[in-house]
């Protein structure tokens, strides 16, 4: 019965003093900010600080799935970045009386390159849903917008 105790206390503590290892070490107090930061979506701050979290301690997994996760998310960002861009930019050209087949041709790249950026994004199971959603609608406005400019 003693040694049942003795097992028990001896295992809670093993756990406990790897909780406060987890909680005090540098490396992953920084994946947890980082973790904060990625779920807020401020996706460029939590990358750097998974990746100075991963650089002081390599085998901290929280800290290689957060930077990960992190430029992924980053990649989406960009691409939702460009796209805003690029309509405003179309947009401007629309609002003219006629269209001249240089604008056209402008058009026709910026929706180009929109398509294929999008088919080089790889979504994973735990990049923000609302992002590649979002995303996904620009993907489907430069594809129509790429279809009509090419008629």
């Amino acid at each position: 019965m003693r040694s049942r105790y003795l097992f028990s206390l001896i295992a809670v503590g093993l756990v406990a003093s790897m909780g406060i290892y987890f909680l005090v070490h540098p490396s992953y107090q920084k994946s947890l900010e980082a973790k904060y930061y990625y779920e807020i979506g401020e996706y460029k701050h939590a990358y750097t600080l998974a990746s100075e979290a991963f650089n002081d301690n390599v085998y901290n997994r929280m800290a290689s799935t957060v930077m990960a996760q992190s430029k992924t998310s980053l990649k989406y960002s960009k691409y939702i970045e460009q796209a805003k861009k690029f309509l405003v930019e179309i947009n401007t050209i629309a609002q003219a009386e006629s269209i001249s087949n240089a604008q056209r041709a402008k058009i026709k790249m910026m929706s180009e390159i929109m398509v294929d950026s999008y088919k080089k994004l790889a979504p994973s199971i735990i990049t923000d849903k609302e992002l590649v959603d979002r995303a996904a609608k620009y993907y489907n406005d430069f594809e129509k917008l790429h279809a009509e400019v090419t008629r």
